[in-house]
């Protein structure tokens, strides 16, 4: 009777440390602030369309308020490069400004999946809005003078010169050159999406987020100008995340 009192006293100490253990390692996922910076791929950007920051702090077990800044570059759906026939440079034809945009956002993530201990993905639903800031800057051309290719020029493309035929275009201009002739274009952003993040250790986030965005701006922005040109930018994008959390 003795050695049976004994064991069951064991197991419910054991059961007790086991349930402890498991409540801190529970509590040890709860954190009250985040940030995180990614990597944006988008179906109006390029390769790698830009960056995004975003920080979050809790408001409830669910809900976590957030700020947030995007800046990417916005393209033309008509956009190509083309190659020089004299030099073999690459250049975008037709093209007569670039557009990147500052997106300020606000918003709020809902924890739809709560992940387990050290495993498994959580899954939020994101929303934000906020206004953006549009920077139209001019898009340079190289072309030749008198048919040379020792004598060129740096001008903004313009369909009306017909000094900017394809034939005369040698690449594009220097890097950055004209930025400080840019314009700003205001306007406002919204987003909704979903987010996986994928981490197991505590203080450290790591995933990505997957959603729709609309920029819309207050006139047109004139990217191409032979061709059409509009004020609203939807987009599907894809973000890779990473962070730290406390």
């Amino acid at each position: 009777m003795a050695f049976s009192k004994k064991l069951s006293a064991l197991v419910l100490f054991n059961l007790a440390i086991g349930l402890a253990l498991s409540a801190q390692t529970q509590d040890s996922y709860d954190y009250n602030s985040e940030f995180t910076w990614g990597i944006n791929k988008n179906t109006s950007g390029g390769l790698i369309a830009g960056l995004n920051f975003k920080k979050g702090r809790k408001l409830s077990d669910n809900v976590v308020e957030t700020f947030g800044l995007e800046i990417v570059s916005v393209k033309h759906p008509q956009e190509v490069r083309r190659s020089s026939n004299s030099t073999g440079n690459f250049f975008i034809y037709g093209k007569s400004n670039y557009l990147y945009a500052f997106r300020f956002q606000y918003g709020r993530d809902f924890i739809l999946f709560k992940k387990a201990p050290q495993q498994g993905v959580e899954i939020k639903l994101v929303t934000a809005i906020g206004p953006t800031l549009g920077i139209v800057a001019p898009y340079y051309i190289e072309r030749s003078v008198d048919n040379s290719l020792f004598n060129t020029v740096h001008e903004q493309y313009d369909p009306n010169n017909p000094n900017h035929s394809y034939g005369n275009i040698l690449g594009t201009g220097s890097l950055f050159e004209g930025l400080f002739q840019s314009k700003i274009q205001p306007g406002a952003n919204a987003k909704v999406g979903f987010n996986f993040e994928l981490g197991t250790i505590k203080s450290q986030v790591t995933g990505f987020e997957v959603g729709f965005l609309v920029d819309s701006y207050l006139k047109k922005v004139m990217i191409m100008p032979s061709t059409y040109n509009r004020a609203v930018y939807p987009t599907l994008y894809f973000i890779l995340f990473y962070g730290n959390r406390k």
